[in-house]
């Protein structure tokens, strides 16, 4: 269970988005510019969510997972959701072009993506816009404040700072932008 030392149940928002959308950027700058970490809120990258209605659905329908551990995985993701806390106030979702995260992937030059087709990206781009944009791949577990994120660091800067108190759930209007 996600509970602050004096017991109180910490708010839980996921910056979702595909491989070089961002995400460690985000968080990076809310736990540099926020007092995030004396606050009762826990940002993290991805969730179980993403794990099964992305990655794992992706292996599943590229082929590459043998449909008896697809049944596996979706039992345990099931009994996990049922008997665990897991539960998420917010999703951030970084919508960011396939192309511009094969820009990304390229410029950063991580040894494990080399390898990383643009046709991948595009599967998982897909799948995250099936999930949480359409809504028509799985339940979304909570609200989703959808951010473009295409554009530059400087950009993104000031697009976190403009959408903080959104983001860190300091106020009550619609998540959807």
């Amino acid at each position: 269970k996600h509970l602050a030392n004096g017991g109180e149940r910490k708010t839980v928002i996921c910056i979702e988005g595909n491989i070089a959308s961002g995400k460690t950027t985000c968080l990076d700058y809310f736990s540099k510019n926020t007092g995030i970490e004396i606050s009762p809120i826990r940002m993290m990258e991805r969730s179980i969510h993403s794990a099964k209605y992305i990655f794992v659905e992706n292996l599943y329908r590229s082929g590459k997972m043998p449909e008896v551990d697809y049944v596996i995985l979706t039992e345990w993701f099931d009994w996990i959701l049922k008997n665990m806390n897991v539960s998420v106030d917010l999703i951030v979702y970084l919508q960011t072009s396939p192309g511009m995260c094969y820009q990304r992937l390229k410029r950063r030059c991580r040894e494990e993506e080399k390898v990383i087709p643009m046709e991948y990206l595009e599967a998982i781009h897909q799948l995250y816009e099936d999930w949480l944009i359409n809504q028509t791949l799985f339940k979304v577990p909570s609200p989703v404040l959808v951010l473009q994120a295409d554009d530059d660091l400087q950009e993104m800067m000031e697009k976190y700072e403009e959408k903080q108190d959104q983001i860190l759930m300091l106020d009550n209007t619609q998540r959807r932008l």
